[in-house]
């Protein structure tokens, strides 16, 4: 059976571009869209007696706002099949238990009611950071949004870390017929200089290079499955979290891994995803691996 690509709907603004960018996602894999809103209208109007024969007044907004979200995105591309449902939990556990059986989760940065100032909302954090699936947070600019830029942004940690992101990455860049670059920071510490025995005459261009084989070990396998797709290798000195960042200002979607480390029940993104969740310029896909 095909997964469907989840997204989360809230009848926010910021939930309703991230139904326009899960229509177009949907289209480009052929997969089927469900939408996803969760409601306890029930714990709070459910247990009252009532002699009034009017539907429940959160039962009614929790339905319209499926319902209205589902409209959209049939108006927007007409060939991906869409559903919707509501369900009694809390949006965060309603998009976790959804994602145990999704191609991705697709949520908008900021929630209804939340203040405007919030660089990002508190279900879109909880849910990137305990997902089984990749998540995918859309903001940034129109233009990244849209994917007029013609580029995925690929970050590249520890070989076997990156390997899902890889994959993730490798698939978004062949449907969207574009390039992948793959980024990976590197730093030279103070204390290193030329006589190092272990480092070549300059110590940066040794670790410049290691960052370099770096990228081709972790590209390896996915790049030998996907021969088509174009790569851009890119080992940039500096932070993860800015090297990143600024990639992320000439891309349609920036892809990062996060671990998922078994009993553990918090939030699991490691500090340079938490970071470019709050800050990226583009749609950020967050793809979780099993330590």
């Amino acid at each position: 059976m095909e997964l469907p690509l989840v997204v989360g709907v809230d009848g926010s603004d910021s939930s309703l571009d991230a139904v326009d960018w899960a229509v177009d996602e949907a289209a480009r894999h052929g997969v089927p869209l469900r939408l996803v809103h969760g409601s306890l209208w029930e714990r709070y109007e459910g247990s009252r007696p009532s002699l009034s024969t009017a539907r429940p007044a959160g039962e009614v907004m929790a339905e319209h706002i499926v319902a209205s979200g589902a409209e959209r995105a049939r108006l927007r591309n007409p060939e991906v099949k869409v559903s919707g449902e509501v369900l009694p939990d809390d949006a965060v556990s309603a998009l976790l238990q959804s994602g145990h059986e999704a191609f991705a989760l697709v949520t908008g940065a900021r929630g209804r009611g939340e203040l405007a100032g919030l660089l990002l909302g508190s279900v879109s954090v909880a849910v990137a950071g305990r997902a089984v699936c990749p998540v995918v947070v859309v903001r940034g600019s129109e233009r990244s949004r849209q994917g007029a830029v013609g580029r995925v942004v690929v970050g590249i940690g520890d070989s076997t870390e990156s390997s899902d992101a890889v994959r993730f990455a490798f698939r978004e860049a062949k449907a969207r017929g574009c390039a992948l670059e793959a980024v990976r920071a590197w730093r030279c510490p103070a204390h290193e200089h030329a006589d190092h025995p272990l480092l070549a005459d300059d110590p940066a261009d040794a670790h410049g290079e290691r960052a370099s084989a770096g990228i081709d070990d972790a590209l390896r396998e996915a790049a030998g499955d996907h021969p088509g797709v174009e790569v851009v290798r890119r080992p940039v000195e500096g932070p993860a979290q800015k090297v990143l960042l600024d990639a992320s200002a000439d891309a349609d979607l920036l892809v990062v891994g996060a671990p998922r480390r078994h009993g553990h029940r918090g939030l699991q993104l490691g500090r340079v995803a938490h970071t470019l969740l709050h800050h990226s310029r583009s749609p950020i896909a967050v793809v979780p691996h099993r330590d």
